[in-house]
């Protein structure tokens, strides 16, 4: 896996521009903020990043996949103010469970998601080397 920074580019923060990678893709669904019961853990954003990132790595796993093999996440979030304001907080849970990892990311935001309680979804795609 190779991180694509362009060199007259700012160095971006939480996030990479490009990845390039080869091996075995895995792609994980939309991960929302849900205990194993199906039940959204907490009406907190942060509270339901953290569970999502949780889940995402849990899918990952049954793939003999780990987070530093993803190449791409796209966020979607509700309220994008909330998501920004967050930042210092998404970042010390990011690292907590994700490591010090960044792929190419994405946040949108959306008006609305299927699971009415979340604030959150997260997709995830990952390239396990072969």
């Amino acid at each position: 896996m190779k991180i694509l920074q362009p060199s007259r580019w700012p160095r971006p923060k939480g996030y990479s521009n490009g990845v390039v990678a080869s091996g075995r893709t895995v792609f994980v669904s939309g991960v929302i903020g849900w205990d194993v019961d199906g039940k959204i853990v907490s009406p907190d954003f942060v509270a339901q990043v953290a569970q999502a990132l949780r889940n995402a790595v849990e899918v990952l796993a049954e793939a003999n996949a780990k987070p530093e093999h993803i190449v791409r996440m796209n966020w979607f979030v509700l309220d994008k103010k909330e998501y920004v304001g967050a930042y210092k907080q998404l970042g010390t849970v990011y690292r907590e469970i994700m490591g010090s990892h960044f792929p190419a990311m994405t946040a949108v935001q959306v008006s609305s998601l299927i699971e009415d309680a979340a604030r959150v979804e997260i997709e995830v795609t990952a390239v396990v080397p072969e």
